[in-house]
């Protein structure tokens, strides 16, 4: 499984990683899923350090799903050290989160991320920004080839 994900959930809010796996089923979009809870998990995942030493290093996730607001390492150091990294800094990164600070919109571009989603607050438009987001990332979007060793 974790040779072909498509797909990194960064996002330590249950509620909310519940909402969006199961959006993306609803679309067939969650076969290669994993789902961290934190910013310190997902660099270890996509270095393969720590817990996820173990996996091949070159199988890179088609599109990350990144929440900013996050214990031990939030996701703006989050994305700065993905859009920083050799190996990294092609994966399309977006950024879900709640929040609507002008700030974190700025930074968040600045530092590279490739779209910027404020989390609808009701099921049925949370899901179908996740939706929409999962057809554009895995299906529309063209990626590098180097990005896609699998």
């Amino acid at each position: 499984m974790l040779n072909h994900v498509e797909v990194l959930l960064v996002e330590d809010n249950v509620h909310d990683a519940e909402m969006t796996i199961r959006a993306l089923k609803k679309v067939n979009l969650a076969n290669n899923l994993v789902h961290v809870k934190d910013g310190e998990e997902a660099l270890e995942f996509i270095y393969a350090r720590g817990r996820f030493a173990d996996r091949p290093s070159g199988h890179l996730p088609k599109v990350i799903l990144l929440d900013i607001k996050m214990p031990k390492v939030d996701g703006i150091e989050v994305l700065k050290q993905l859009k920083a990294g050799e190996i990294s800094k092609s994966i399309p990164v977006v950024i879900m989160t709640s929040s609507k600070e002008e700030q974190d919109i700025i930074s968040s571009y600045e530092l590279g991320v490739n779209s910027y989603v404020v989390k609808p607050v009701d099921f049925e438009g949370f899901a179908r920004a996740v939706s929409q987001l999962g057809m554009y990332w895995l299906l529309t979007n063209q990626a590098p080839l180097a990005q896609k060793k699998e």
